[in-house]
């Protein structure tokens, strides 16, 4: 289906022939005016599908050339390859050939299926669409400015000028640049005989703090309880002593101080959890 631009077909003007040249931008740009319109006159099918598959075959060399475009970014070229294809597809399906050339109307077609590949199934994280904008325009920013050899790596502040964007904004684009995948917690961050792994310089909860705070809470409540029944809080949960030790101490039963010591520590909760309740309403 390729047409050689360089001779004419015979019985056809040269005018004409330089005309369709001028057309066609790209060696990979067939000629297939006569099919789309063939295609746009059948009606579902064998014969349409055949056309159709006719037309996507013989374009798909663009298609290929279009996902050549975004290669080292982190995807394969064949996985490109194959998200410009459903882009093409996309693109025969909905022309109209009496909306001009279909090469105007398929390589934006084919370059945003890629596109949306890149922001909708590359990142491991979902990110907003303002640092996946920010992220594209530095990078743009960092071609343009190192295209000449021997260009030392931009500056933020050199990209911030080049682009408009704040230094606040540059930096989270570069950030962004790296943030397609995300690092296992297994992944070892040493090679030595102490390797670790990320897991491991990761921080965990710490209990202690919240026995500080409820610790901290509760001493206002102690503070109101009658003297004998702080005291017998003190004997039994800091001297460790028994209920029986503690009721010989004092002269009263032991069913005496296990009511004491739940009566407490009920209205020390209660109180707590009172003050809890009225600063946050």
């Amino acid at each position: 289906m390729l047409t050689d631009k360089s001779t004419s077909r015979p019985g056809t003007p040269a005018t004409a022939t330089a005309t369709q040249a001028t057309r066609r931008s790209h060696d990979d740009a067939p000629e297939t005016a006569e099919l789309f319109a063939r295609l746009a006159a059948l009606d579902e099918g064998p014969e349409r599908d055949a056309v159709r598959d006719e037309l996507v075959a013989a374009w798909l060399p663009m298609a290929h050339r279009i996902a050549g475009r975004f290669r080292d970014r982190g995807e394969s070229v064949e996985d490109l390859r194959q998200v410009a294809a459903l882009g093409l597809v996309k693109a025969v399906d909905r022309y109209d050939p009496s909306r001009g050339a279909f090469e105007s109307y398929a390589v934006p077609t084919i370059t945003g299926e890629v596109k949306r590949h890149f922001r909708d199934r590359m990142w491991a994280l979902r990110v907003p669409r303002r640092v996946q904008e920010l992220r594209n325009r530095v990078r743009v920013a960092r071609r343009e400015l190192t295209q000449n050899p021997g260009s030392p790596e931009p500056t933020v502040a050199a990209i911030a000028a080049h682009t408009g964007l704040t230094e606040d904004e540059v930096s989270a684009g570069l950030e962004a640049l790296e943030s397609f995948s995300t690092l296992s917690l297994d992944a070892e961050l040493s090679s030595g005989d102490d390797g670790y792994s990320l897991a491991d310089t990761l921080g965990a909860a710490d209990t202690s703090y919240d026995v500080v705070v409820d610790r901290e809470a509760a001493k206002e409540g102690l503070r109101r309880l009658p003297e004998r029944e702080r005291a017998i809080l003190y004997m039994r949960f800091f001297e460790d002593m028994t209920q029986s030790r503690i009721a010989d101490r004092l002269g009263i039963s032991q069913m005496h101080v296990s009511r004491l010591i739940s009566r407490s520590c009920a209205r020390v909760r209660d109180d707590v959890l009172g003050r809890r309740s009225g600063g946050a309403a």
